[in-house]
């Protein structure tokens, strides 16, 4: 089992940057596919990126080229940097991670992009 807690979220303009951070605990972080998701008001949960054990990763298509998955395991860490922030990635945030079918989440950390 593994705990996730998110940060880095906020409030910025459009056309601006965030760094978000998802630290897990409880068990072996290296061998877990971690995830960024996002819901925002009145629609889905949806995936956003997501790294595998490997380091390869894949994007939604509204944030390829603008967002950025990485993993530090040295520090049990995920990380989203998100740039050109547009009012529609306005969501909050979940970090997941998922080892052979087993999912696991944090509680989300609110993004907004407004002017």
């Amino acid at each position: 089992q593994v705990q996730l807690v998110e940060s880095g979220g906020g409030l910025v303009q459009p056309g601006g940057s965030l760094r978000l951070s998802c630290s897990a605990s409880g068990s072996i972080f290296s061998i877990y596919t971690m995830g960024w998701y996002r819901q925002a008001p009145g629609k889905q949960r949806e995936l956003v990126a997501r790294i595998n054990r490997g380091g390869s990763t894949n994007y939604a298509d509204s944030v390829q080229g603008r967002f950025t998955i990485s993993r530090n395991n040295a520090k049990n860490t995920v990380y989203l940097q998100m740039n050109s922030l547009k009012p529609e990635d306005t969501a909050v945030y979940y970090c997941n991670g998922n080892l052979d079918g087993v999912g696991y989440w944090g509680q989300g950390t609110q993004v907004t992009v407004s002017s």
